[in-house]
């Protein structure tokens, strides 16, 4: 302990017990010669290795698990007890949901010193020898829990001076079923991660570790189990960075002009309020004020139930789409969408519905649109009109003969237990464009009959840079959500998780679609 008791001619019971010292050990099997040259044979040719308690696999990347890691079973009771009594703080964002503490290096209590001393000791010593690197004296180290619905998405763990990430589970008996496993990634030809091929299950007192590089993408999956509590410990030992890749550029998505277009499919399609002048200038007053709206039962209900209906076909190919360490979710192959649903994405991406935008939101997105922007000082609109055509030359973009180079990108998608997008530091999308996103499908709730926030699958809008949200799209059965992203704003769509359900039978819990479409002035 830090302090020294006072001494007294006489000793309580109880204060015997506050003064208690403890003392653990690394499992004794680590420090066994036969086992150390063993595992640092295999770490060295990048094989598989299993010693008595420990077993080394470096495929997808090399890691360890060491099971029964402190020698001392009362050891590992005390420092649950006193792990528990930490305050934990609830950190949510694009990436995890869990309860974390601070960092406790400064804490004082009898077993979580001891721990501390254990690992920059004993386990540190161990761990330059495996590795064969010289470890910084130094640890940073916190307490995680992860209950029903927590989850840690797909990341790699890589920031400067991290070199061995290691995780010292302290869980009742867990199964596969109760979910929250370490699940590790496989990677393409880019460095990408493409799909889990090892999930490792907690275990009490067992410690994993693994290298910290560019390759190192692993996620903790949710917790399934509504009464178990997935408590470890957590850090990373620092050392010399592994060489990093280049880092992989995707890309960008293909943009599409507007098709030729007949007025009629806008009155066939849309609920005839939107289609007033009235009620559009109404609407572009309040979008222009909070650059975001939403209109509630934008389709004629019978088309609204056609596609919904539609969706749901077996015939439809979904498609997977990746990488995990950015996105994973569900998009239609087009060609195989049934024809009421392939003349909804015509009706988005046709010029009519272009103006129709334009009336809506006040962006100039066809050249019959009016220009809210436009000046009588002719020099000035001969300045603006080079910074745009520059602008598109850098982009690639070809003005076309209709006067615009309005272009939009778009997909059919398909939501369900287990989808997401993240932030990522290579956004592609850093520039101005109108977000369309119109939700089928989605009650999520079988008693309200609508989607809870707490089920996720809502897109979250942040500036760069910042945690505060500045804008929350909840899915809404036939709304129409328009947001306008400046430069300097991201967007994510929050992991769909296990409080989902669903009011059709004929699909998993949790399951809604959208038309998910960009358009660029």
């Amino acid at each position: 302990m830090s302090c020294k008791r006072k001494q007294n001619d006489r000793t309580s019971p109880s204060d015997v017990k506050k003064e208690k010292h403890w003392h653990v050990n690394i499992n004794n099997s680590l420090l066994d010669a036969s086992t150390k040259t063993a595992l640092q044979k295999a770490w060295k040719e990048r094989t598989s290795c299993r010693h008595g308690y420990v077993e080394l696999d470096c495929n997808p990347f090399p890691h360890c698990v060491i099971n029964q890691f402190l020698s001392t079973e009362d050891f590992v009771f005390n420092l649950e007890k006193e792990l528990s009594q930490l305050n934990f703080h609830s950190k949510s964002n694009d990436l995890y949901k869990f309860t974390q503490s601070a960092d406790l290096n400064d804490r004082m209590e009898p077993c979580i010193t001891e721990l501390r001393l254990v690992l920059l000791g004993q386990f540190r010593t161990w761990l330059s020898e495996l590795l064969d690197v010289e470890l910084e004296p130094t640890v940073d180290i916190f307490c995680a829990k992860y209950q029903h619905t927590d989850v840690l998405l797909c990341h790699d763990d890589e920031l400067e001076g991290r070199r061995v990430a290691f995780i010292l589970y302290l869980v009742p008996p867990w199964e596969l079923c109760d979910g929250g496993t370490l699940d590790l990634f496989c990677t393409d030809e880019h460095g990408q991660p493409q799909c889990v091929v090892k999930s490792l299950v907690p275990s009490r007192n067992t410690l994993v570790f693994f290298e910290v590089s560019p390759v190192s993408f692993h996620q903790v999956s949710e917790v399934l189990s509504s009464e178990k509590c997935r408590m470890s410990l957590s850090g990373w030992f620092h050392g010399p960075s592994l060489p990093r890749f280049p880092q992989y550029i995707e890309p960008p998505a293909l943009r599409h002009k507007y098709t030729p277009g007949d007025e009629k499919m806008l009155h066939k399609w849309i609920n005839q309020e939107y289609m007033k002048d009235r009620y559009q200038i109404q609407v572009q007053q309040e979008f222009q004020e909070n650059s975001e709206i939403c209109l509630s039962n934008f389709l004629q209900k019978e088309k609204f139930q056609e596609v919904r209906a539609a969706l749901q076909l077996a015939e439809i190919q979904w498609l997977t789409k990746g990488p995990a360490n950015k996105r994973h979710y569900e998009y239609a192959e087009l060609c195989s969408l049934p024809q009421c649903v392939q003349e909804c994405w015509k009706l988005f991406s046709s010029e009519d519905f272009y103006l129709l935008l334009s009336n809506l939101s006040g962006l100039k997105l066809h050249p019959l649109a009016k220009d809210n922007d436009s000046s009588d000082d002719s020099e000035d609109d001969e300045e603006g009109t080079a910074r745009r055509q520059d602008c598109e030359d850098k982009k690639g973009l070809k003005r076309s003969t209709d006067g615009t180079s309005a272009a939009c990108v778009g997909e059919v998608r398909r939501w369900r237990h287990g989808s997401y997008t993240l932030l990522h530091d290579s956004e592609s999308s850093r520039e101005f464009g109108l977000d369309l996103l119109l939700t089928l499908g989605c009650f999520g709730n079988i008693a309200l009959m609508r989607w809870q926030q707490d089920s996720g699958g809502f897109t979250s809008y942040i500036a760069h840079g910042e945690d505060e949200e500045l804008l929350t799209v909840i899915p809404e059965d036939n709304s129409l959500a328009l947001v306008y992203r400046d430069t300097d704003t991201l967007k994510f769509v929050k992991y769909v998780n296990d409080r989902s359900s669903s009011h059709n039978h004929q699909e998993p819990p949790g399951t809604f679609y959208d038309f998910s479409f960009v358009y660029y002035e």
